[in-house]
């Protein structure tokens, strides 16, 4: 009987916009890190990238040793201490383990950003390449939205992305790197890896992988994978833009079975059809200003809800179609989530089932609209915990922090105090309440909401507001982004 493989598992995870000046710090990391043990009572028979890490190694009956699992969802930048923190708490705790390990397992976002560090995952990989030295094999999960170069995956020996945005393969994502770390060890395939960039950035809105151009680009690559003869694993990664970094923009991944020439020509390959295809991926949906899409609304009742994305806000506390739909007295709306630790505190000392004054929103940054004085009528208010009922990370736990429900005329708005993407019917649900009952629904999101609210919705509209996350990309105050990437600069195919 073969002895069984000791695989360690480690996360660090951040979206960030480099721009935004609310910095998540250590503390803020501590509040939801998870470790030891605790990650794999947390995360087992989730839909993440650590729940497929989990759900591999329990197959193969291999011996985990979870050592922590630091996850803050899309904000602002990091603080240098927090990503200097946890690269050397994992470091620490592999070198510990070194002469007993067979391999490791990270979940990194790739498009993490702090001010000493505009490649905080390249900084994590090179720190745990030290710690157990060269040979271990090191694999790597990916977001989607990762911003990878060569120089990031000098020190693994693969990477692996999500393939669909909404989110809905986390878990499919942590299997394959799973799955290539145990057939590695057990010496069925010998990873070779190779990276291209197409000098392309786009919009996170127009990253959902159902829209026509992006869809041919990933039909394509699935069907370079099931044509090999070999293994080939292909990630097509869109990139963040708005976390500003050299390596910013698109990037195509790709594994193969020790045929490294391979994995060069098909990431270029397709590398190159993301290149001529760039002023599609950049046009993808129409984008309208708050008053244009409100004004549709009105003007077209219908039995469905309408959602209305407004998709700049990075940080849910933006108030621009808030305040529209107020100021219209607009009836039965919701705006779910708004992320504002200070109105849920008023909220509660309001108390349940009475009204009374609050401010509310747009205190985040100076792009994210007026702090709103309203009237608000307690619906409820304490603290809120939920584990997520939608396919997107489903099972995961959640902890809003102090939250409430208010009513402001006939606008229905959540207020939490930990940052939260609503994506599914969760907002909702939680607090006994159904998206279908109601006309106009606010959303934050950027792809992830359409798995559950494209079905729902009449209508999606897509509502451009001057916040950190615009449509377009060249409003904003690059210093690091490649100047010679599209759209700053448009070379010819």
């Amino acid at each position: 009987m073969n002895p069984a493989m000791n695989i360690a598992i480690a996360g660090f995870h951040i979206e960030s916009v480099s721009f935004l000046p609310v910095v998540s710090t250590y503390a803020d990391f501590e509040q939801g890190c998870q470790r030891g043990t605790d990650i794999v009572t947390a995360l087992r028979g989730t839909n993440t990238v650590i729940g497929g890490f989990i759900e591999v190694c329990e197959q193969e009956g291999a011996r985990m040793l979870p050592i922590l699992n630091a996850y803050r969802g899309a904000l602002g930048p990091a603080s240098d201490e927090a990503i200097e923190r946890y690269a050397d708490e994992i470091a620490t705790a592999l070198r510990a383990e070194r002469g007993k390990l067979d391999g490791v397992l990270l979940h990194l976002h790739g498009a993490s950003w702090a001010p000493s560090y505009l490649d905080p995952e390249h900084h994590i990989i090179d720190t745990v390449r030290a710690a157990i030295g060269p040979d271990l094999p090191l694999v790597v999960a990916f977001d989607y939205h990762g911003n990878l170069d060569a120089r990031t995956l000098q020190n693994l020996d693969a990477a692996f992305a999500y393939q669909q945005s909404p989110h809905t393969d986390m878990g499919d994502t942590g299997r394959r790197a799973a799955c290539c770390l145990v057939r590695t060890l057990r010496g069925e395939i010998r990873p070779s890896m190779a990276i291209a960039k197409p000098g392309v950035l786009v919009p996170s809105i127009f990253s959902a992988t159902a829209l026509p151009c992006l869809a041919g680009i990933l039909a394509q690559a699935r069907e370079l994978e099931r044509a090999e003869a070999g293994y080939m694993d292909i990630s097509v990664m869109a990139g963040f833009s708005y976390a500003d970094a050299p390596n910013t923009g698109f990037a195509v991944l790709c594994v193969t079975d020790a045929a490294p020439e391979r994995a060069r020509q098909v990431a270029e390959q397709l590398s190159a059809r993301i290149h001529a295809q760039r002023r599609e991926l950049y046009h993808a949906l129409q984008v309208l200003n708050v008053k244009q899409a409100v004004d549709y609304v009105l003007a077209h009742p219908a039995g469905k809800p309408y959602v209305l994305l407004e998709h700049a806000d990075r940080m849910n506390d933006s108030t621009y179609v808030l305040a529209e739909l107020l100021a219209r007295h607009v009836e039965s709306a919701a705006v779910p989530f708004v992320m504002d630790p200070q109105a849920a505190q008023r909220a509660a000392e309001i108390g349940a089932g009475r009204t009374g004054p609050l401010e509310l929103g747009g205190w985040t940054s100076e792009r994210a609209g007026p702090r709103l004085t309203v009237e608000a009528r307690v619906l409820q208010a304490g603290p809120m915990q939920f584990r997520v009922s939608g396919r997107m990370n489903h099972g995961m736990p959640v902890d809003l922090g102090p939250s409430a429900l208010l009513q402001i005329g006939g606008v229905s708005v959540s207020v939490t105090s930990n940052y939260v993407f609503g994506v599914d019917e969760d907002p909702f649900r939680i607090f006994g309440l159904k998206s279908s009952d109601f006309d106009i629904i606010v959303l934050r999101s950027k792809t992830h909401f359409r798995h559950h609210y494209e079905p729902l919705a009449q209508e999606i509209l897509i509502v451009d507001t001057p916040d950190y996350g615009p449509a377009d990309l060249t409003t904003l105050p690059y210093r690091h982004a490649d100047r010679q990437a599209y759209p700053f600069c448009d070379h010819p195919s």
